[in-house]
């Protein structure tokens, strides 16, 4: 059984005082997005599906030509969950 990765990137990031989402802010010199990626990468999961929300867009920009799925919604009035539980299946799965 092959196991799969759902990585929750929905957050608006209200204290941060900025309008880049959350998980775009830099941390190495890298966004904080990539350094997730790149640690569930060595689980060699079957697939990697990233749930956004806020600054959407931008997120699904920085994921550019990676076989990562996205999806959710940019409305922030429009709850995210729905999105990640439509992949939530009786298989192995680890949510970040």
């Amino acid at each position: 059984m092959k196991t799969k990765v759902i990585i929750l990137a929905a957050g608006q990031g209200t204290r941060m005082k900025s309008r880049l989402p959350k998980v775009l802010h830099r941390l190495a010199g890298r966004p904080l997005l990539a350094h997730v990626v790149d640690t569930a990468r060595i689980l060699s999961p079957a697939d990697i599906r990233v749930v956004v929300g806020h600054g959407g867009e931008q997120v699904q920009a920085s994921l550019d030509g990676q076989d990562i799925v996205c999806a959710g919604s940019t409305n922030s009035l429009v709850p995210v969950m729905p999105c990640s539980r439509r992949w939530m299946v009786s298989k192995p799965m680890i949510a970040c």
